[in-house]
């Protein structure tokens, strides 16, 4: 496969539920193949040092032995402007002057403190602002008895609907970076593409579609029984139909079919499921962020697996139903990236299937292409 449009691999791990040491899914490292421009960042960057609005390089809690109360007030008011977002937070009751204020802002998180009565009061942080800003253009000031800061975003043209990245900011921004262009989640486990696709659906109002039980529905049997029937190449084929007939749907989200008889992991069955956003939804066995960075970048370079086609990569540390909405967030999350890294995807998706889905994906030839006579892509028969 050619590979000159943007990919992005997103590891996302959480340790099994049923054991005593209970964590909540912990998001690690978005990164691109190595081919393609670098897009690298870390969803939890460390925060740097905190500075007054002359950006002064101090930290005021080194050397000091005043107390910090870790009450982080999630009541805030927020707007969002052409190329800044404004978010305004109650300063409570007493006198607090701007030196008591310690805002700290880097490119995609967010700390605010405030001293008072001899206590440091942390009024928000978060490590998840809903897109990067420009942490050198923050500004703040007192009004009456708020604080208001200013943002400057990175992307002037995304909408924020929140200050922070969580499922509901996700799930009602992403559409304007979407403009109605159907998701394929691919993958091992035929059930974790259905619960991922039916989760993102209903967030988004999409229509949730799988490959699985439309083939049940068209044969009138269990997919299991016609694998033995007739073997998974037959079946695989069958899906292979049933996805050319789903590649012109707009706004869907389609679960593809695991196991040997899914077509998404045959190299060569990947003509339609390019006219979507592709998802391969990828159990792991690592343990920490290095370990699953690496085995997602050994995935997403092994062209002989049919899901290394795909553009975003979610690692999952195992599999519990529970986790459902994480595991769909991770997913809107690396999308959102991936569309900002290349803003005409979207558009390139539209003209695929305009073309007619030929197989020429991410090169997109004229119309009038002929594939049969081209000796860069396969014939739509083997596509």
């Amino acid at each position: 496969m050619a590979s000159s449009s943007s990919s992005v691999a997103l590891s996302f791990l959480y340790r099994n539920p049923t054991k005593a040491s209970l964590l909540t899914p912990k998001f690690f490292t978005l990164f691109s193949k190595p081919t393609f421009p670098s897009i690298s960042t870390s969803f939890y960057s460390a925060i740097p040092r905190l500075g007054y609005i002359n950006f002064k390089k101090i930290n005021p809690f080194h050397c000091s032995n005043i107390p910090i109360a870790s009450t982080n007030n999630t009541q805030y008011e927020f707007s969002d402007g052409s190329s800044e977002v404004e978010l305004r937070l109650e300063l409570g009751q007493g006198d607090i002057t701007p030196k008591d204020i310690y805002v700290d802002a880097n490119d995609s998180s967010l700390a605010i403190r405030v001293q008072q009565s001899g206590i440091i009061r942390t009024l928000m942080e978060t490590s998840t602002l809903y897109e990067k800003i420009k942490p050198a253009e923050t500004i703040w000031y007192i009004d009456e008895d708020q604080l208001v800061i200013s943002l400057k975003k990175q992307h002037s043209e995304l909408k924020w609907p929140d200050i922070v990245e969580s499922w509901e900011s996700l799930s009602t921004g992403i559409t304007q970076l979407l403009t109605g262009t159907s998701i394929y989640l691919v993958g091992e486990s035929t059930e974790i593409n259905q619960r991922i696709a039916r989760e993102l659906a209903v967030g988004l109002g999409y229509t949730p579609l799988s490959t699985k039980e439309l083939l049940e529905g068209y044969a009138k049997q269990s997919m299991e029984s016609w694998v033995n029937e007739e073997g998974p190449d037959a079946v695989a084929e069958a899906e292979s139909a049933i996805l050319e007939s789903l590649s012109c749907h707009a706004r869907a989200v389609i679960a593809t079919s695991g196991g040997k008889e899914g077509a998404a992991g045959r190299v060569n069955k990947w003509r339609h499921i390019f006219a979507g956003f592709t998802v391969w939804l990828s159990l792991s066995d690592a343990t920490d962020e290095e370990s699953a960075k690496e085995e997602a970048k050994r995935n997403m370079q092994d062209s002989g697996r049919g899901y290394s086609n795909a553009e975003v990569v979610v690692k999952l540390g195992g599999w519990d139903p529970n986790y459902s909405k994480a595991v769909a967030q991770a997913v809107l999350s690396a999308l959102k990236r991936l569309i900002l890294a290349d803003k005409d995807l979207s558009g390139k998706k539209s003209l695929y299937i305009r073309l007619g889905c030929r197989g020429d994906w991410p090169d997109i030839k004229p119309p009038g292409w002929d594939p049969s006579s081209s000796p860069d892509v396969s014939s739509p028969s083997s596509l």
